[in-house]
């Protein structure tokens, strides 16, 4: 039980640390698919590949879109 509760912990971790594509698209306020291409060839910030899952580093997102607006 305790190796469940384990995966459960990692797993909220890992989401409380990431941004899902759709959240990138809804924050820049963009196609979902723009967002997978942007995040897809040499993105400015940090993106993981889980399996078939994409996320973002929140940290790195953040710094990267609190630049654009100060070029």
């Amino acid at each position: 039980m305790e190796r469940n509760t384990n995966a459960i912990s990692v797993q909220s971790s890992v989401t409380e640390r990431t941004y899902t594509i759709p959240e990138i698209a809804e924050i820049l306020k963009i196609k979902t698919r723009t967002a997978y291409a942007l995040c897809s060839h040499n993105p400015p910030f940090q993106v993981i590949h889980i399996g078939r899952s994409v996320r973002v580093k929140k940290a790195c997102f953040d710094r990267w879109f609190e630049q654009c607006g100060s070029d």
